[in-house]
């Protein structure tokens, strides 16, 4: 059973697409693997007969000889980045000629690309959302512009940014993600600015909630005490203030709030193993 970081992709194409409900998006099937995604909506996707809602971000994953149908109103045209590529083949690969066949015309599968068992590629979905993960999204325009730009090593640049890019979605599928809009805007304000160590209690007013239900649902949504979370974020940046910068180390516990170096260097070595100093002379990596 292969895994995800044994695949060999290969980018053959990729564009900037409009569907307008024309005769060609009507149901068929590919030889390659494919990825639409869609800035905005709305409009329907068909994928194995089941009809799925195309939102903004939405992306699609198409594997080899999958039915597929785009439900896309002429009225309201809707714009995809495509990619088309093989995942386990480039010494000959065929999504430089990928093959389309029009229902009710009959997949040969004898031209598709090698689809080699993996569990971790069948555990990805055929339709999802990029909507929390911008960085996913930027990055998947990115690789769409870098093929159409760049002439220099343009197949090594875009397979290797492709290469990462799907293990980085993996990832993000896979990696619980907080989905209370209230736990999530207040992440994200702490995340940013994590040396201004507010008092929790302001957090669960800013949310509206009362303070029981408001640590049941943080639990929840992160896997973390509010005070364990805030910690965390804390201790995560004095890591970078210290790799980063070349303020001292008291400096650097002032900045975040600490009335003196030594229950910041207590924290700091509770937390990673070594003192301050010790860290910043070799540092280590940082816990997730």
């Amino acid at each position: 059973m292969d895994k995800l970081t044994n695949m060999t992709p290969y980018v053959g194409d990729c564009m900037t697409y409009l569907y307008d409900g024309s005769s060609n998006e009507k149901l068929r099937t590919c030889n390659v693997y494919a990825i639409h995604l869609f800035p905005d909506g709305p409009g329907e996707m068909e994928v194995d007969g089941k009809r799925y809602p195309i939102n903004r971000r939405t992306i699609v994953f198409l594997r080899p000889g999958q039915p597929h149908a785009f439900h896309i109103s002429p009225r309201q045209p809707l714009t995809s980045f495509n990619l088309y590529f093989d995942l386990w083949e480039q010494e000959r690969p065929r999504s430089l000629n990928r093959i389309f066949y029009r229902y009710p015309e009959r997949y040969e599968s004898h031209t598709g690309t090698p689809v080699m068992p993996c569990s971790e590629l069948d555990a990805l979905p055929s339709v999802s959302s990029l909507q929390t993960y911008p960085l996913l999204f930027d990055l998947f325009q990115t690789i769409v512009k870098q093929f159409e730009e760049i002439s220099l090593y343009r197949t090594e640049a875009v397979n290797s940014l492709f290469f990462s890019w799907m293990l980085g979605w993996y990832n993000a599928i896979h990696t619980p993600q907080p989905s209370d809009y209230r736990i999530v805007r207040l992440l994200a304000k702490l995340d940013s600015n994590p040396e201004l160590r507010e008092p929790v209690a302001d957090w669960w007013q800013s949310c509206g909630l009362k303070r029981t239900y408001f640590h049941e649902l943080f639990l929840r949504e992160t896997g973390l005490t509010p005070k364990a979370y805030q910690h965390k974020q804390l201790m995560r940046r004095a890591a970078q203030l210290l790799q980063e910068s070349d303020a001292s180390v008291t400096v650097i516990a002032e900045k975040l709030g600490y009335p003196s170096i030594h229950p910041f260097t207590r924290h700091f070595s509770s937390y990673y193993g070594v003192s301050p100093r010790e860290f910043r002379m070799k540092p280590l990596k940082l816990r997730q």
